[in-house]
């Protein structure tokens, strides 16, 4: 009898200890979830919107993140997201996407980037920005 107690006993102390673990990793951790979920760390320094999508722009320290979402997800059809900083060469990331195209990621510096996004026939170009 006492070696049966003593296995729920440990089973219980387990459970509760993994339960109030991923307790306090949601409370601790909802914005860096967040930038998870999009695929960009940092925080959002600009959302180009278009007819028939958005492009989410990040930044943490020198560098830039982007990514294109459609407005109706769940549907493949061509997408792209693009980000080129000034002097630099063009990261893109294109093809036929259910959710989202990218994320693509630059090194910026202080230097102005230059931000594009597509969703089917519909694009947003933002010009030369975060300068």
């Amino acid at each position: 009898m006492g070696r049966a107690r003593a296995a729920t006993r440990r089973r219980l102390t387990l459970g509760t200890a993994v339960l109030s673990a991923a307790a306090l990793l949601a409370v601790a951790l909802p914005q860096e979830a967040g930038a998870a979920a999009t695929g960009c760390g940092g925080r959002k320094v600009r959302t180009l919107h278009f007819a028939t999508g958005s492009v989410l722009v990040h930044k943490r320290g020198g560098y830039v993140c982007a990514l294109t979402v459609p407005e109706k997800p769940g549907t493949k059809r061509e997408m792209s997201v693009g980000v080129r900083a000034r002097g630099g060469r063009a990261v893109v990331d294109a093809g036929r996407f259910a959710r989202r195209a990218g994320p693509v990621t630059v090194h910026a510096g202080n230097r102005c980037v230059w931000v594009t996004g597509k969703v089917a026939k519909s694009s947003v170009s933002s010009g030369w920005i975060l300068c």
